[in-house]
């Protein structure tokens, strides 16, 4: 079978990084938000860095640590180095990873990921189906879920076959196949529309969005139409922009003028994450939210083309 973007991926289990329950923000009513490891894309602003990689990675929170050096101890190929009395993971070294872990007493040290099967998983989503029969249901998040595209496509049929209300977090970059593949198992599809201009999307994303742009044609043209929204996050100096949200309306009302559009603040919650990984965040001094006013005027440009139904939370 042909995998999204030439990434195999597994047809019985799916690598998750996150299961979030109680959550209110990822579709109508009380939601289980099960995020899927690996995403295509290399967004700028990233709010989730730890669902980057397909692969599971080694966490090192410094704030647990007690300085034992059990890990140090424990590692054979330099993969734990101490400079200045503070912990460095080597993570590209081939080390035993699991052992350095199980080493770690107050669990400083973490893999980012759990492998389920989607039986595993089932039943793991299906410990808060009470909450479901208020209009509530899973969602599948990310990362990229189409980058595991056969089992997600498994996950979702499964939880159709239980009665469960299923929704999904996209970037659309993936195959058209899949989509038509997981789409008579989707009641709600949320897909996001970042930035229009196509070398603006590839420097902020790291790919084209000519893929995306077709995917959702083909939603918006689809039976499915009354059932997604498109989103876009907005990003100080990257997306959040009076040109990029008039392009991105402009586009959507043009293939479907009833489309479902929300505009999503800035969420300056991430920064917090990088730290983790090692990695450096976008921005060295961390943008605060958008005002009601600011968003206010980025929601009269959708609505000066063309957008009726704007999402407001």
């Amino acid at each position: 079978m042909r995998s999204s973007q030439g990434h195999p991926m597994t047809t019985s289990k799916l690598r998750v990084f996150d299961i979030k329950r109680f959550s209110t923000h990822d579709g109508i009513g009380i939601r289980t938000t099960v995020f899927l490891k690996g995403c295509p894309l290399r967004c700028k602003w990233c709010q989730n860095p730890e669902g980057l990689l397909p692969t599971a990675q080694v966490l090192y929170m410094e704030n647990k640590c007690i300085h034992c050096l059990s890990c140090l101890n424990t590692s054979k190929k330099q993969g734990i180095e101490v400079k200045d009395r503070k912990i460095c993971l080597h993570r590209e070294k081939k080390e035993d990873w699991n052992a350095i872990v199980d080493a770690c007493p107050t669990r400083a040290l973490q893999f980012d990921s759990t492998e389920y099967t989607i039986e595993q998983l089932v039943t793991e989503i299906k410990k808060d189906e009470a909450f479901f029969k208020r209009e509530g249901g899973v969602t599948i998040s990310g990362g990229e879920p189409f980058l595991q595209p056969e089992g997600l496509v498994a996950l979702l049929k499964a939880c159709h076959e239980e009665g469960i209300h299923t929704a999904i977090e996209t970037s659309l970059f993936t195959d058209l196949h899949w989509v038509k593949q997981a789409l008579p198992y989707l009641d709600q599809i949320y897909a996001d529309c970042k930035v229009f201009d196509t070398a603006l999307h590839q420097k902020y994303t790291g790919v084209k969005n000519t893929l995306i742009l077709d995917n959702i044609r083909f939603l918006l043209q689809s039976d499915k139409k009354e059932h997604v929204i498109i989103r876009t996050p907005l990003i100080p100096t990257m997306t959040a922009t009076k040109e990029n949200i008039a392009a991105i309306a402009s586009f959507l009302v043009s293939i479907y003028p009833d489309v479902h559009y929300e505009i999503l603040n800035y969420n300056p919650l991430a920064q917090s994450k990088y730290a983790y990984l090692d990695m450096d965040y976008c921005f060295e001094d961390n943008p605060k939210l958008y005002t009601k006013e600011v968003m206010e005027s980025f929601y009269n440009i959708a609505r000066e083309n063309g957008i009726h139904h704007l999402v407001i939370e």
